[in-house]
């Protein structure tokens, strides 16, 4: 049994264990998130065997007092030779039981490999009854999701990624054009962990062509739905984006520089982002 100790958010702890789930997979073992035992609430993995608080604090306190070994994905430039060491010890103490930590455990082909069991086990938990946050529309129109990240990308790279209302406005409208172009109105709905949005200021800004424009500010796994069932999206470089494309395999534009001009070429795949932005 191999017990992923999850690091960073919600997003970032998906395609961590879904790198650790496929190479377990692999291999004939089992894996267990030990975000996904406690914290987490809303994907079909929370109801898979093993994965309860019990398990996230016998994991916890095991390895706490080297009960159970731990092996550790820490650095990004390690060495071949380092890798192939670590992924030995996990092999030689996975039956007993042992920790897998570390943002840097990599295996992509192996993740595309399994790509869609993992989706599976991601597939959002909720009632028949639930209303779709997206309604239907029109045929010749679309919906745009837009992330907005807002909160530590202030800080994270220099707040290299950190843009202005008026930055996403800008990405918003050239995309409306682009579509207005080829007979498409654009339905907008804008996900973002800033509660302070300018929702008027928005909704003033946008293109007069844009159809609906909603704001759900709704819990992270509601957000991660609605965002990908959306036809396109836009964002920062992002893993909660990226995941959000993984689902439907959703176009997915990383705003690099918010003031580019774009085309519809230059949004990509989920295979292509996660192999090489991620």
């Amino acid at each position: 049994m191999i017990f992923v100790k999850d690091k960073g958010r919600l997003c970032n702890n998906i395609l961590q264990f879904g790198h650790a789930y496929a190479w377990a997979r692999e291999n004939g073992l089992r894996a267990v998130s030990m975000r996904f035992s406690y914290k987490y609430k809303g994907f079909r993995i929370c109801h898979t065997p093993w994965h309860n608080p019990l398990t996230y604090l016998f994991a916890k306190y095991a390895s706490m007092l080297r009960l159970m070994p731990e092996v550790r994905f820490d650095a990004p430039d390690m060495s071949p030779g380092e890798s192939e060491a670590k992924h030995r010890r996990l092999l030689s103490c996975a039956r007993r039981g042992v920790v897998l930590s570390g943002w840097w455990v990599r295996h992509y082909d192996l993740f595309l490999k399994y790509r869609t069991e993992i989706t599976e086990l991601f597939a959002f938990d909720h009632n028949d009854d639930d209303e779709p946050l997206l309604l239907s529309v029109p045929e010749d129109s679309i919906w745009l999701g837009v992330h907005i990240r807002r909160g530590d990308y202030a800080r994270w790279n220099g707040g290299r990624y950190y843009y202005s209302d008026a930055q996403y406005i800008g990405v918003v409208n050239r995309f409306i054009e682009l579509m207005a172009k080829r007979g498409k109105m654009v339905n907008v709905a804008v996900f973002t962990n800033d509660p302070s949005l300018d929702k008027r200021y928005f909704s003033s800004a946008i293109d007069q062509r844009a159809g609906e424009l909603l704001f759900p500010f709704g819990t992270p796994v509601a957000d991660l739905e609605a965002l990908s069932m959306c036809d396109y999206i836009v964002g920062p470089p992002s893993t909660f984006s990226l995941v959000a494309s993984m689902y439907h395999d959703r176009p997915l534009y990383f705003i690099e520089d918010p003031y580019r001009e774009f085309s519809l070429n230059d949004f990509s795949d989920f295979e292509t982002l996660f192999r090489y932005n991620y």
